[in-house]
């Protein structure tokens, strides 16, 4: 994380001569000055940053840096050149990265082809569902483009059912040191169903279990084959996974059940878990498709019926209120594609990305392994990200996408009327805890701000058992967003002395 600091100090170092008229970003004091009281005021001294660092007692590192946007001038930092991982914090590079290369009006579409003539409402040839690099792609908007397709003419169709998802690079996950089952790390390729994520829920009656693996949204619960899912008689591990050549295959550990649940599981083969649902909606109009065959290559084909996601700023509003993995993914790997041609992998296009932010926003410290923030391996600076969001194309197209973020005392309740308006993109990874964004107040105030912390050494030493839960993690992680707020806080404390 990184440390905040104020206006207010920055004010009072100016007025001091601590700053002077063409400081730069090498200028920048590197510890907290203690902000003075007002002659006769009672309000008490706000805590220096270092102060609030040293009371939070929070293991590993700190680094921070805070610009003045209306003066153009950088107000404090705590080692601002330094890198560390920026956990979903990245996710606003990756808009950016993406507003700039695709535009905020692009949408993301997904077709269903034919590769023959409909004659008599029956296709003489093959069916193709063809995904478009779509994130948002969910088991209703399936069923709604089946319609379409009946609507289109179609009552038979005598070849194949075809599924394509080549419009982006296949990986079989985004990371691979994640523990297999957690639902925020899935496949990717250029079709995606459900944030390829597959429901599996459970229930015990009369001592037998009854499972169902489903493709559940809004509307509809289309159960699935691809993925199958084992009740098996051990303590650990609690799940595992195999690779069944055309299924996921899923076990769990007995023990760990109950009586019922559910969780989302991550999806291995999206393309047959989107064709397999589409054949299921297909069959609901009467239309029987045979079971879907993925293909790596399109054929020549004549479209039949399209479904457009909602436009990218829209896409990218929705990814950065909820931090969805997959959506930053796909997004990211989409700009790239656009910019430079399909790269080979994920990392591939993590590092193209790397180099558009040096070129386009002077980036000197960012380098990423994907564009969520996932993996550990992706390292940015408090300095760099301060370069990116006091650039005119963040503060014109970022920050009306950002999630607003309350303002919380030392017991994390929200602090009700408090003036500080803050907006930004929070980032958590086991003992990684970043936030990133601006924070106004009422007198227009204008400050851009970057907090980085991670204890490396602490998260380098988890076991793959130990990384969904691992012992310490929630506390180190209270800490730093006690840290972050009480850090927030002393902006309000100053301005308002």
């Amino acid at each position: 994380m990184t440390r905040h600091l104020e206006r207010r100090s920055f004010l009072t170092m100016l007025a001091a001569g601590a700053l002077l008229p063409g400081a730069v970003q090498a200028d920048i004091p590197r510890t907290s000055l203690r902000p003075q009281s007002r002659p006769g005021s009672a309000r008490p001294l706000a805590a220096t940053a270092d102060d609030l660092i040293d009371k939070a007692k929070l293991s590993g590192e700190v680094n921070f840096s805070v610009f003045d946007l209306n003066s153009g001038r950088p107000v404090e930092a705590r080692n601002p050149t330094k890198p560390l991982p920026p956990a979903s914090v990245a996710k606003s590079l990756t808009a950016l990265y993406a507003l700039d290369v695709l535009g905020s009006d692009h949408r993301f579409e997904t077709r269903v082809l034919g590769t023959g003539p409909i004659e008599g409402g029956v296709l003489k040839g093959d069916l193709i569902l063809a995904g478009g690099g779509d994130p948002t792609l969910q088991t209703d908007d399936l069923a709604d483009l089946a319609a379409r397709v009946k609507e289109a003419g179609v009552v038979s169709v005598e070849g194949d059912l075809l599924v394509w998802g080549g419009a982006l690079a296949f990986e079989p996950v985004i990371d691979t040191l994640q523990p297999p089952h957690v639902g925020y790390n899935p496949a990717l390729s250029g079709l995606a169903l459900n944030f390829n994520r597959v429901h599996f829920e459970w229930k015990r009656q009369d001592g037998q279990w009854g499972v169902t693996m489903d493709a559940r949204s809004n509307r509809y619960r289309p159960a699935v084959s691809m993925a199958r899912m084992r009740i098996v008689n051990r303590d650990v591990p609690v799940y595992t996974y195999a690779d069944d050549g055309d299924r996921d295959d899923w076990t769990v550990a007995q023990t760990a059940l109950g009586n019922g649940g559910s969780r989302w599981l991550p999806v291995r083969k999206p393309e047959l878990y989107a064709g397999e649902v589409f054949q299921t909606m297909m069959r609901s109009h009467g239309i029987v498709l045979k079971a879907p065959v993925v293909i790596t290559a399109l054929p020549p084909a004549t479209p039949i019926a399209r479904r457009d996601s909602a436009p990218l700023d829209d896409v990218l509003r929705d990814m950065l209120k909820y931090s969805t993995n997959i959506t930053a993914e796909m997004v990211g790997m989409a700009a790239t594609v656009v910019r430079r041609g399909q790269p080979a992998t994920l990392a591939g296009s993590a590092a193209e990305m790397s180099d558009w932010a040096r070129e386009t926003l002077d980036l000197r410290e960012t380098a990423m392994v994907d564009h969520s923030g996932l993996g550990d391996g992706s390292r940015t600076s408090a300095g760099d990200l301060i370069r990116a969001l006091r650039s005119p194309l963040a503060r014109g197209t970022l920050r009306p996408l950002l999630k607003d973020i309350t303002v919380r005392d030392q017991n994390y309740r929200a602090i009700k009327g408090h003036p500080l308006q803050v907006v930004a993109k929070t980032g958590t990874l086991n003992f990684v805890s970043t936030l990133a964004g601006y924070a106004s107040l009422p007198d227009g105030t204008d400050l851009a701000f970057a907090i980085l912390t991670a204890d490396i050494d602490r998260r380098d030493a988890l076991t793959m058992s130990e990384r969904e839960r691992p012992s310490g993690g929630p506390g180190w992680n209270r800490r730093s967003k006690l840290l972050q707020q009480a850090l927030l806080q002393r902006w309000g404390v100053i301005h308002a002395g």
